[in-house]
């Protein structure tokens, strides 16, 4: 007999003992009803698994309505069977619904990562659209100032087209000029000839340097500047060209070489102030109502040097007035003259230094240090101080000291002539002297020329050779 069979035993033996116990109590209760009646209880028996065969009760037959028929456990049977198939569907239906569930949940968080994706590159997109936007406006910025540009190279071409045609005018007109000027002098000769002295020059400086250098690439009369149309120069002429009056340019340095912080006393000042960079500065010595812009020196000896005077190209003339060496010309980022009051002013704020830097055409440097360094006022003409020489180029300015400052316009040195005109610069000449480092700028070194006009140091290369670049600076005593 199988489970089911059991099952439907066990059925049967406990509906048959209910019965019988059912039976007794209605019994018992026909007997006791003259007597007080008793609680009863009722137990609850949980079902049992069938595992054996059902028994036949040993009682008294039952009645045939209630017998269990083997119709009966066949239906039991069907019934659990169908309830087990039922079961089984059930079991499925929910397994089917957990996995439903569990792809929902899925599905989803997908979908929130999916939002959270799709929000990402919206906003990406539009980045990249306000980038593209604003790249189209600098675009669009930089097409105008190229526009803005070229329209200014044109008008700047037409105009140095308009200024070439007027040169050569000009050119044409000072040839005619040239032409009628020399007819005059050859009439002046032949009518005033036996009246005409000609000026007597100074001594050629006689002094053998120290330093010679040893290679010359060529020999070279011409003035090498920066622009073709630069100042025209009568090697004929005694007098040479005239001194220009243009006092120094305040024109805005690039960014990188200029400081807006300041105005300082001088360079020193600028780098205890934290300024280390070498480059403009705006100075204001004591006792001084307009500051001005200076060249600070700071890669050299510590730093805090005001260069005073520069050569280095030949761009600027210094055959100039005697009030345009009072002020000062040129450009301060390159060859320039910073101006004697501007230099008095600096040096009367208390004990100060000179150092000349130069450069051969054979890119050797040499210097010469003073002790000590000042310019008397104007009244004094702005005579030279100095204090001992210290250095590898020669002793050339020491014959200078105490001499006053000589231009083509104010004669102050002790020639009989004019130091300045044979010299074509202004200088603190004495008769004329052993330097001069404000001379007309030759290429090559060695130079010719009917005076000792060009950037000499006669200690080093003679009166007839020509440095390449000249630097004078000075800088407070430690």
């Amino acid at each position: 007999m199988g489970p089911s069979g059991w099952r439907l035993c066990a059925l049967f033996c406990a509906w048959v003992l209910s019965e019988s116990m059912g039976l007794s109590r209605r019994r018992r209760g026909s007997e006791d009803d003259g007597l007080p009646k008793k609680c009863s209880y009722t137990f609850l028996v949980p079902e049992q698994k069938i595992t054996g065969p059902i028994c036949a009760s040993r009682g008294p037959a039952l009645p045939d309505k209630d017998r269990v028929t083997r119709l009966d456990i066949v239906d039991v049977r069907e019934l659990l069977s169908k309830q087990r198939r039922e079961m089984d569907t059930l079991r499925m239906v929910v397994d089917v619904d957990g996995n439903m569930v569990s792809e929902m949940k899925l599905l989803r968080k997908e979908s929130r990562n999916m939002n959270s994706r799709v929000t990402q590159l919206y906003m990406q997109l539009l980045h990249e659209i306000i980038r593209k936007r604003d790249n189209s406006l600098e675009i669009a910025q930089l097409e105008g100032r190229i526009l803005n540009a070229t329209a200014e190279a044109l008008r700047l071409s037409a105009r140095y087209r308009e200024l070439e045609v007027r040169f050569s005018a000009l050119a044409s007109v000072v040839n005619n000029q040239s032409v009628l000027i020399g007819a005059l002098e050859e009439r002046c000769l032949q009518v005033y000839g036996s009246r005409r002295q000609e000026p007597l020059a100074p001594p050629l400086v006689q002094v053998v340097p120290e330093n010679i250098p040893v290679h010359v690439p060529r020999l070279s009369n011409e003035i090498q500047r920066d622009h073709s149309r630069s100042f025209p120069r009568d090697r004929g002429s005694r007098a040479g060209p005239e001194p220009t009056g243009s006092t120094l340019e305040a024109k805005q340095p690039p960014d990188g070489n200029f400081s807006s912080e300041g105005p300082f006393r001088d360079c020193l000042h600028a780098i205890q102030a934290g300024h280390d960079t070498s480059g403009m500065y705006l100075l204001k010595p004591d006792g001084t109502e307009r500051p001005f812009q200076a060249w600070c020196e700071h890669d050299l000896d510590n730093g805090g040097w005001t260069i005073i005077q520069r050569r280095k190209d030949g761009s600027v003339n210094f055959f100039r007035n005697w009030e345009s060496y009072k002020k000062g010309f040129g450009n301060i980022d390159s060859e320039h003259w910073l101006g004697l009051d501007n230099i008095y002013n600096l040096a009367k704020q208390g004990d100060y230094k000179l150092l000349v830097e130069m450069q051969d055409w054979m890119e050797k440097k040499v210097y010469a240090a003073y002790s000590s360094f000042h310019l008397e006022p104007e009244s004094e003409s702005y005579r030279l101080r100095l204090g001992i020489y210290q250095g590898n180029a020669g002793d050339s300015l020491t014959s200078h000291n105490g001499k006053q400052f000589t231009t083509l316009d104010r004669d102050k040195d002790t020639f009989s002539g004019n130091c300045a005109h044979f010299h074509k610069g202004g200088w603190w000449y004495n008769a004329c002297g052993q330097t001069n480092l404000n001379g007309v700028w030759y290429s090559g070194g060695v130079y010719r020329s009917k005076f000792q006009d060009g950037i000499f140091w006669a200690d080093y290369g003679g009166g007839f050779y020509s440095m390449k670049t000249v630097r004078m600076m000075i800088r407070p005593i430690d």
